[in-house]
């Protein structure tokens, strides 16, 4: 009966990590962290995820666009500098993005110049809103 209940518990574990791995028809709004002009600094945009990862080499910090990551599961401090691949389901265009601050509408909220890169074809702007979908990828770093 242990093992059997040992096994019930591993399965489950199993199948939430997978199912938090990716996600479809999720809303990703946008947000001025213009990272650019920030010098890449976590700190300067008070990035939750500066805690951990904004003594990072610039060329970490600079490799991706960056998000926050609002979904349910996974959150807070085990999503911090992992990447994720998103896609706008209205064009195709994808954008890989590191994780770099956490937020609580339920969805991603891209920095706005990977949203723009995202919506090209201007509906997400009109709307305030893309519906993207997507996947965390290993970030090769």
């Amino acid at each position: 009966m242990t093992m059997l209940s040992l096994c019930i518990a591993f399965l489950v574990a199993l199948v939430a990590t997978t199912a938090a791995q990716s996600a479809t028809n999720v809303r990703a709004t946008y947000h001025n962290y213009n990272p650019e002009q920030n010098g890449w600094s976590l700190y300067a945009v008070s990035a939750y995820c500066s805690t951990w990862y904004g003594d990072r080499p610039i060329e970490w910090r600079s490799r991706y666009g960056w998000t926050a990551f609002c979904h349910p599961t996974p959150q807070g401090q085990a999503v911090c500098g992992r990447c994720v691949r998103v896609t706008n389901t209205a064009t195709g265009n994808q954008e890989t993005v590191r994780i770099v601050d956490q937020c609580q509408n339920g969805g991603m909220d891209l920095d706005v110049g990977v949203f723009n890169r995202l919506d090209t074809n201007g509906q997400g702007r009109f709307d305030g809103h893309l519906t993207v979908n997507y996947a965390f990828v290993n970030c090769g770093d």
